[in-house]
C-alpha cells in the first residue's frame, strides 16, 4: 500500500471515527462502503477489516464516554452477551453469501434506516411536536412528544433479558456487514426505550466492544483482514473518536439524526450501483 492510499484511509478513519462515535455506530457504516466503492476491496476483506476498525473505534470511544459517565453498563453487557452467538452466524453467512447479495442487503438496510430517521426528525414532524406540546407557562422549553428519558441503569433483570434478541440480531448484522450494530441499536434505544441520545450512543459503543471481538477472532482464523487498512484506519478512528466524544456534548440530537439519515441514504443508494 502506498503512502497516498494510507493517508486517505487515515482521513477517512478520522471522519468515520468522529461521526461514528457521535451517533454510536462505530464508524464502520462509513468506512466499509468507502472500502467497497472507492478502493474496490473484496466484500469479505472489507467487512472483516471494517469490523476490526469498529472495534478500535469502540474501545477508544468507551474511555471518553466512561469519563463522562454516560454508559449504562448492565444494558450494554446484556446486549453484548445476546450478540455473541449472532456474531458467529454473521461470520458464517459472510463466507457463504457476499458478492451481489452482500451489496443489495447492505444498501437496503442503510436506505431503510436512513428514511426512517429522516421522517422521525424532519422539520414537519418536529414542528408538529412543538404545536402539540407548546411552551409551558413558566417559560421552560417545549416538552418532548415522546416520554421522558428513562434511566436504564437499574432496569430489572427480566426486562433486560427481553433485549437479548435485539443483541442477537445486532451480532449477525455486525459480523456480516462489518459495520457494527449501533446504527440499529441507537434509534431503538431512543425511540422505543426512550433513552437520551447521549446515553444511547455511549451504551451502544460499549456493547460494540463486547460482541465485535468475537467476530474479529473468527476473521483472524479465516485470514480475511487487511492489516494495512487496519493500521491506517485504526489510527484515524482513534483520533476521530476522541473528537466525537467532545463534539457529542455540543450537537443537538435532532441534528445528529438528520445528518445520519442523509448520509445513510446516500451511501445506500450509491451501493445499489456498485
Amino acid at each position: 500500500m502506498d503512502l497516498t492510499t494510507g493517508l486517505m484511509l487515515l482521513l477517512i478513519g478520522i471522519l468515520a471515527g468522529g461521526y461514528g462515535t457521535i451517533v454510536g455506530a462505530g464508524g464502520g457504516f462509513i468506512f466499509v462502503p468507502v472500502l467497497l466503492t472507492v478502493f474496490h476491496i473484496e466484500p469479505a476483506v472489507a467487512s472483516s477489516s471494517g469490523l476490526f476498525i469498529v472495534f478500535i473505534n469502540a474501545i477508544s470511544g468507551v474511555f471518553g464516554y466512561a469519563r463522562k459517565k454516560k454508559i449504562y453498563y448492565r444494558l450494554g453487557i446484556t446486549l453484548g452477551i445476546g450478540a455473541l452467538p449472532g456474531t458467529l452466524i454473521g461470520v458464517w453467512l459472510l463466507r457463504l453469501f457476499y458478492s451481489n447479495s452482500f451489496y443489495f442487503i447492505f444498501a437496503s438496510i442503510l436506505v431503510c434506516l436512513g428514511i426512517f430517521l429522516f421522517i422521525k426528525n424532519s422539520p414537519i414532524v418536529l414542528k408538529r411536536k412543538e404545536w402539540v406540546h407548546p411552551v409551558s407557562e413558566d417559560g421552560d422549553e417545549r416538552i418532548s412528544s415522546r416520554k421522558a428519558d428513562r434511566d436504564l441503569s437499574n432496569l430489572p433483570s427480566l426486562q433486560l433479558k427481553k433485549l437479548l434478541p435485539l443483541g442477537f440480531l445486532m451480532g449477525i448484522l455486525s459480523s456480516y456487514l462489518g459495520i457494527g450494530g449501533g446504527w440499529l441499536l441507537v434509534p431503538m434505544l431512543v425511540y422505543y426505550l426512550h433513552v437520551s441520545p447521549q446515553h444511547a450512543t455511549a451504551t451502544s459503543i460499549f456493547s460494540l466492544c463486547i460482541y465485535s471481538i468475537v467476530g474479529i477472532i473468527f476473521n483472524l482464523f479465516y485470514s480475511t483482514i487487511d492489516w494495512m487498512i487496519v493500521v491506517w484506519g485504526g489510527i484515524g478512528v482513534t483520533i476521530g473518536s476522541q473528537l466525537g466524544v467532545i463534539s457529542s456534548q455540543k450537537i443537538p440530537s435532532k441534528v445528529i439524526f438528520q445528518m445520519l439519515s442523509v448520509l445513510l441514504i446516500i451511501i445506500g443508494y450509491r451501493m445499489y450501483f456498485t
